[in-house]
Order: C-alpha cells, then sequence, then structure tokens
C-alpha cells in the first residue's frame, strides 16, 4: 500500500491578496493554488487594510487550495505564512486589531522618518545598528506616525505586530516573528551590529544552515520610540522553526486539523529568496531582478551591508539579504501604454528610427535614486516620433533604474559588477514583469548578462511551503527548496550591452536631477517615495 502524501500549505499575504499553494513535501510538486483578494484603501499618501480581512482571505484560500488539490484535510502537516515586510499592526488588551493596519507603502510616515535618520548619530549609526536607514516604509517609522497622531489609540495598544507575525498568531496562538521580517522594522540589529539584548524572548542562538551570528532588538531604539518591548512577538531562530500547532479555531477557520505544524514564516521577499534557492545550503551572491508594481533587486549573502541606499535585511536561514527598492516599475509603464493608447507588448527601443527618447517614468517619486518628489520625465521627442519608441523608453527607464540598482547592491556586497565572473551570473528575473517579452528583452539588452526565468509563478506561496515542510521534517528550507527545483527555469543567453541606450538614459538623469526632478517640498500629506519594496 502506496505510503500517504504530506502536504504542506505555504501562504502568501501581500498587499493585495493571499495565495495558498498546497505542496507535496516530498517532491515539491505544486498541487493547487487558493486566492482570496484584500482591500487597500486611503489616499493623500495613506494605505491601510484591515487585518481582519487578511484572515478570512487565508482561510477562504487554503480552504480551496486543499479542494483543488484533491487531498484529504488529514494529509496537510505543515503550514507558513509569508507576509508584506514593515506594516503595522496594533493590538488591543483583547488581542484583536485597535484600528487598520499601516500598510509598507503608507507614506504619511515620511516626516517621522527622516527624523529619525537624523538621531543615533545619523545614517551611520542606523545602519551600524540595523543594517538600514529609517524611510516612511519601515515600521518604526510608522509607530512614531502613531504617537504623534493618534495618540491614545498607541497608549492603547497592548501588542504590536508585523502582518506574518499577526497570521502566524492567529494561527498557532503564539506570538513571534523571524530575524527576516524583524530586520525590516528598524528596531531589530541582525549578527555584530546588534548592542543590546533581546526582549519577549527575543534574544536567540540561531540555528538555521546559515550559522551566523543571532540578532536581536535593540533597546536604546525602542526607548527612542517609546516602544516597550514587552508589546513584541519573540523572535525564532528562523523562518521554518516550528512554533506550535493550529489552535482549535485556526483548525475549524481552515478545515485542518490541530495537528497540523505551524512554522514562524517570515516577510515575502525572505520567502522569495527560500523559493529562488538561495542562502547558506544554496546560491550565495547571485542577484534576483523582481519586476512588480516596484522593481527590487537582492541577493542572498554572507556580507553585513551598510549602505544607505539599501535595506539591510536579515535572511530568514541566517544569511544576510541586502534589498535594493525602486518605486516605479510595471505599473508606471503600463500608465504609459495607456496614456499612448498601446498595448503594453507593442514597444520599441527609445532610441528606434535614429531617435533618443529618454522617459524617466517617476510618476510616484522614486527611492532609489533617492528623489521623493520627482516626476516622470520624458525628453527627445520629434515631430515624427513613434510612440511605440516613447513606450519603449518608458520600459528602458524603468529598467535602467532596476539595473543601477542592482550594480548599487553588488558593490556593497564586496563584488565588482563589471568583473567577468560576477557579469556572467545569470540574473533571476521574477515578478510579473519576467512573463513579459518586451520586459525580459529590455532587461536583456541594458544588462548584458544571461538571465534565468523561473518556471514557477508563486515564488512567495513556494518558499513559505518549504518554510513548513522544514518545520515538519527538521531539513533545512533552502536546501529543500534547492531539492525541489523551484527556481529553475528557462535559460536565456546574454546579448550585447546596449551601451548607447544605457549612456544616453545615465546622462538625462544626472542633467536633471538638480532641477527637474527636486522640486520644493510637497504640501504635508501629500505622497513620497520614501516606501521600500
Amino acid at each position: 500500500m502506496p505510503a500517504r502524501r504530506s502536504v504542506v500549505i505555504g501562504v502568501d499575504s501581500s498587499t493585495q491578496s493571499t495565495k495558498a499553494a498546497a505542496v507535496d513535501a516530498a517532491t515539491g510538486e505544486l498541487l493547487a493554488v487558493g486566492r482570496a483578494p484584500h482591500t487597500v484603501t486611503g489616499s493623500a499618501g495613506a494605505r491601510e487594510s484591515d487585518p481582519g480581512e487578511w484572515w478570512s482571505a487565508l482561510a477562504a484560500a487554503v480552504r480551496t487550495a486543499v479542494r483543488e488539490a484533491g487531498v484529504p484535510a488529514s494529509a496537510v502537516t505543515g503550514i507558513a505564512v509569508a507576509g508584506q515586510q514593515h506594516g503595522l499592526v496594533t493590538l488591543g488588551a483583547d488581542g484583536r486589531p485597535l484600528r487598520p493596519a499601516l500598510l509598507w507603502n503608507d507614506t504619511r510616515s515620511a516626516p517621522q522618518a527622516a527624523a529619525l535618520a537624523d538621531r543615533l548619530g545619523g545614517p551611520a549609526g542606523w545602519l551600524r545598528r540595523t543594517g538600514s536607514v529609517p524611510v516612511a516604509s519601515m515600521t518604526a517609522a510608522k509607530w512614531q506616525w502613531l504617537r504623534e497622531h493618534e495618540p491614545r489609540r498607541a497608549e492603547a495598544v497592548a501588542g504590536v505586530r508585523l502582518p506574518h507575525d499577526h497570521l502566524t498568531e492567529r494561527l498557532a496562538g503564539v506570538a513571534v516573528t523571524d530575524p527576516g521580517d524583524a530586520s525590516g522594522t528598524c528596531w531589530y540589529g541582525s549578527g555584530d551590529r546588534t548592542e543590546t539584548g533581546g526582549a519577549s524572548g527575543a534574544a536567540h542562538a540561531d540555528a538555521s544552515d546559515g550559522k551566523e551570528s543571532a540578532g536581536a532588538y535593540d533597546h536604546g531604539i525602542l526607548d527612542l520610540i517609546g516602544l516597550d518591548p514587552g508589546l513584541l512577538p519573540a523572535v525564532a531562530p528562523g523562518g521554518a522553526s516550528p512554533v506550535g500547532t493550529l489552535t482549535a479555531a485556526a483548525a475549524e477557520a481552515l478545515g485542518l486539523p490541530r495537528t497540523v505544524v505551524v512554522a514562524a514564516g517570515t516577510g515575502d521577499n525572505m520567502a522569495a529568496a527560500v523559493g529562488l534557492g538561495l542562502g547558506g545550503a544554496g546560491l550565495l551572491d547571485h542577484p534576483v531582478v523582481s519586476l512588480g508594481t516596484s522593481g527590487t533587486v537582492f541577493a542572498a549573502t554572507r556580507a553585513r551591508t551598510a549602505d544607505a541606499g539599501l535595506a539591510g535585511f536579515a535572511a530568514t536561514d541566517g544569511t544576510h539579504l541586502p534589498l535594493g527598492c525602486t518605486l516605479n516599475c510595471t505599473l508606471a509603464v503600463d500608465r504609459f501604454a495607456t496614456l499612448l493608447g498601446l498595448d503594453r507588448e507593442d514597444a520599441l527601443p527609445g532610441g528606434a528610427g535614429g531617435g533618443g527618447v529618454v522617459v524617466l517614468p517617476y510618476l510616484d517619486g522614486e527611492r532609489t535614486p533617492d528623489l521623493p518628489h520627482a516626476a516622470g520625465l520624458v525628453t527627445g521627442l520629434r515631430h515624427g516620433t513613434d510612440p511605440r519608441s516613447i513606450l519603449g523608453a518608458a520600459y528602458e527607464g524603468a529598467v535602467f533604474t532596476v539595473l543601477r540598482a542592482l550594480d548599487h547592491l553588488l558593490a556593497a556586497c564586496g563584488l565588482d559588477p563589471a568583473a567577468p565572473d560576477v557579469r556572467d551570473r545569470p540574473l533571476r528575473l521574477i515578478g510579473g514583469g519576467a512573463r513579459g517579452r518586451v520586459w525580459t528583452e529590455t532587461v536583456r539588452r541594458l544588462s548584458g548578462r544571461p538571465l534565468v526565468v523561473p518556471a514557477a509563478d508563486e515564488l512567495v506561496a513556494l518558499g513559505a511551503a518549504a518554510l513548513a515542510a522544514a518545520a515538519v521534517s527538521g531539513a533545512a528550507p533552502v536546501a529543500l527548496a534547492a531539492a525541489w527545483g523551484t527556481g529553475t527555469g528557462e535559460v536565456l543567453p546574454a546579448v550585447g550591452r546596449d551601451d548607447e541606450a544605457w549612456d544616453r538614459i545615465a546622462g538625462v538623469l544626472s542633467a536633471a536631477t538638480p532641477t527637474l526632478l527636486t522640486p520644493g517640498p510637497r504640501e504635508p500629506g501629500s505622497p513620497s517615495a520614501d516606501g521600500v519594496r
């Protein structure tokens, strides 16, 4: 009689929706994906969501995944959540949210972030202690905003959680986070940057396959922002650490047995790295480019970066995950396509036909480079300019900005971006843009690098599934994901780098930055680009 299949659930709770992947724990086969939407509200920089809706979406997505996988609920052995980073969930004494969560892309906290960045000796002090400089996206800035704008509510807070922490607590009844997601708060220090002990049991010895030194909450920073460490969750050794099993209420909501093991889980970027097989038991210093609403670049490395232009995240396996972010990527280019009345795939290079169109599609300001008050810029138009070249130039401007952040990331990791052995490493291209022909070809042309386009679409959920499987089996999650092959896919050979296009865009950015892209401060409460992701 064949052995019963063991199934694990990986949950990707993102800004807009929840996806739950049902995965064969032995082979990594993706059996089914359940989906449920979220609602984001707010204007003039505000972005909020009801955490209760996240939980309802998680339950619905898990039930759908198990049903469509065609497996009995009793086959499910583990579950882990990967969530959108940085969001602030505030709980009352009854354990319920006191207000909607402040999301990562809520930019109202930009003034608080700027004020914090001037403390602790300035950016260098923050980099030394946390690996990152406060920006509006970081949780510490959001907590400061809450204290200043809603002081009574802040005083009533009995628990502070990140989005994935909150969902894990709903699953297992335990207040716990992991080093990866905690490293995006700006109140957690990783490795030897940490100067203080942990809170709520947060000091820990890392038991992951990375074998790096442990981090903990920084009490000096918590004192600075007036946050009681007793309000924070404990920090598990890693995202694959088992923290309990489903509570009776969670088991009923999900339709699963109470014996299902709950892993600590992590942030979405950390889970994507696991899904790609990046980490101490996998690939180190291999860059990833993610093309979504925002563009991100990251790599798992043993190097501790300290660069104000990067977020110095911890990976969930004990290594490091420095990340660079641009705010304007697929959504901005789609807006240009709409304005031009073109399909997004109907684009020509900006230099086609002997033209020299350059578009800097900074419609939401920009984070990298740090131009929070920038607007979109189009230059080089002629009477005969083909609208398709304008759209192509928008692609080029977005890709140039992402690849420029990539070179910055590699240099911060101690690598020479121009060295042949570094340039020959393929870029792993993920995100919605990786499925688009023009996006892929533009990255190839402007990078001059080979690309790997993973076949799997749900890398965050698959990374979370690997954490769940590792929590059940005790295996190293990165090694497990690598064995599953979730990061493998089509290999596209390098093409000659389009240096003319690169230099043309770089020249416009350099010339425009002092004037066109840095107007005076916006009105209070208006959006800025101090978000990360």
